[in-house]
């Protein structure tokens, strides 16, 4: 047994970093829209049983994505119960094992003490902790993507046949995580890399079991795909051409049928990484203009690194240059890249003062991400209106409606609406009629915009109970006024 007292500070750290995330997600509420859309999602595929289709809502197909994500959530209700924290611990443990993946490739191919820099550069970096409580498809995707890199590296050594079946399985695993992209991603490193090193080429790509590996590759991620197929015809052409062809060379691509297109400027990507990277990716822009000031006089010659370092290289610059081109982008999209910016970050600092009493300078640049966290978590707890959510709402429904009234949303429905009330909230289109009262002889319950209050075409003095950032909470049967009034908490 390890004495605790001789585990080493960075360990400490990375303990704090991921306990901390635990504690957060399970504290914080899911805000409007994806994360709480994408856990409705794996709700229903829970209570359902249904594992092949993903549902956006009952009858109602989501194309928009692949299932991992879905499953492991929904996996994770079956296991743990319905709560926020079931449904985010998965993209938690995924992000554990891309930290795994990381110190593992780092300590063999760079040293101990860049295996430790880079793990800790990784877990601290501000998309990375975002991310590892969310429930998104991105820690997914990393993961696949980072154990398809690692293994295709480990098995230029020849020594360990099994990495090359690893490799087709991170295929299979971003497959089934994000589509097609995971494979563009690693052949966007892997082919490059291959041109870089062409005497390496041969033998690297011998090393590969193709035969086998394509087997497996199959075997893992082609089933579901005909299934769904099948069962939802139109998946392959909505989800194939639209999603990995359409959305990303038109920024305002109109055939998106879950949300609307993200236009922005080509190249945000690269202000995206900068935000991603946070604390980090400041300090390695300094790092680098330095070195590069240092040799002005001198071209780097890039044919004399080595082919761990080019291929990392590549690795971090593969995804933020394949969307560079692209409007219809999120800054998720980042987050394969950060192992490889991790690791490189690492082996600067490594070289520069492997045993630097000034060390503990760098591990510090640890600390403002997750400081970030608990003061947001209690600013929300302090003010929950910060976050776009209706989980308050919901509860301040539940509370009132002793004999069991519906709670509708007047012309939209939030996500979070959906998910918190175990999709029993429903939508109202239009004013609120007479004829639209009197199916509710018990009275009904509206959320209303708060600045459409007043044209929502509510019978007068209808109470308003409950208000958040967005939604008034109105008891619409003015008969039950005051036994709602007696009840507490109306709010004028």
């Amino acid at each position: 047994m390890v004495s605790t007292e001789r585990l080493p500070r960075w360990l400490w750290l990375l303990a704090a970093l991921f306990g901390l995330r635990l504690a957060l997600m399970a504290i914080l509420p899911m805000a409007d829209t994806s994360e709480p859309r994408y856990a409705e999602i794996a709700r229903l595929m829970a209570t359902s049983g249904d594992w092949i289709t993903p549902w956006f809502e009952p009858g109602v197909p989501f194309w928009g994505k692949p299932p991992f994500a879905f499953w492991a959530s929904a996996a994770s209700f079956r296991l743990f119960g319905y709560s926020d924290f079931a449904a985010r611990v998965p993209a938690w443990l995924a992000t554990l094992a891309t930290a795994a993946l990381i110190y593992a490739y780092a300590k063999e191919r760079l040293g101990q003490t860049a295996a430790r820099y880079a793990t800790l550069i990784y877990s601290s970096c501000l998309l990375t902790f975002v991310l590892a409580g969310a429930v998104l498809t991105d820690a997914y995707l990393t993961l696949a993507i980072t154990l398809c890199l690692v293994a295709f590296s480990k098995q230029q050594t020849g020594l360990r046949p099994a990495w090359g079946y690893a490799f087709f399985a991170g295929l299979a695993m971003g497959m089934l995580a994000k589509g097609p992209l995971a494979i563009v991603l690693v052949l966007a490193v892997i082919l490059p890399w291959l041109l870089w090193h062409r005497k390496l080429a041969g033998a690297s790509l011998r090393r590969l079991p193709w035969m086998g590996g394509t087997l497996l590759f199959l075997a893992l991620s082609a089933p579901w795909y005909v299934l769904a197929e099948l069962k939802t015809p139109g998946f392959l052409q909505y989800f194939i051409v639209g999603e990995h062809f359409y959305r990303f060379v038109d920024p305002g691509w109109q055939g998106d049928l879950y949300g609307s297109a993200h236009q922005r400027i080509y190249g945000s990507i690269w202000l995206d990484w900068l935000l991603a990277t946070l604390p980090w990716g400041p300090y390695a822009l300094w790092l680098l203009g330095r070195r590069a000031w240092q040799h002005r006089n001198t071209w780097p010659n890039l044919h004399a690194l080595p082919p761990d370092i080019s291929l990392l290289l590549l690795w971090a610059l593969a995804t933020p240059l394949f969307f560079t081109l692209s409007g219809n982008i999120l800054w998720t999209y980042v987050q394969p890249a950060l192992p490889a910016f991790a690791i490189l970050l690492a082996c600067a600092l490594a070289q520069r003062a492997p045993v630097s009493t000034a060390r503990w300078r760098w591990e510090a640049l640890a600390a403002p991400v997750p400081l970030a966290g608990v003061l947001f978590c209690l600013a929300v707890l302090a003010r929950p209106d910060l976050l776009k959510n209706e989980q308050s709402l919901i509860a301040a429904q539940q509370v009132h409606a002793l004999n069991g009234q519906p709670l509708y949303y007047q012309d939209k429905l939030p996500f979070s609406a959906r998910y918190y009330s175990k999709d029993t909230a429903k939508l109202h289109r239009g004013p609120v009629t007479p004829e639209f009262l009197a199916q509710y002889p018990a009275g009904v319950f509206l959320a209303i915009e708060n600045n459409r209050l007043s044209q929502a075409g509510l019978p007068p003095d209808s109470p308003v109970l409950f208000k958040n950032r967005r939604y008034s909470l109105v008891y619409a049967n003015p008969s039950q006024r005051t036994f709602i009034a007696r009840k507490g908490n109306v709010q004028p």
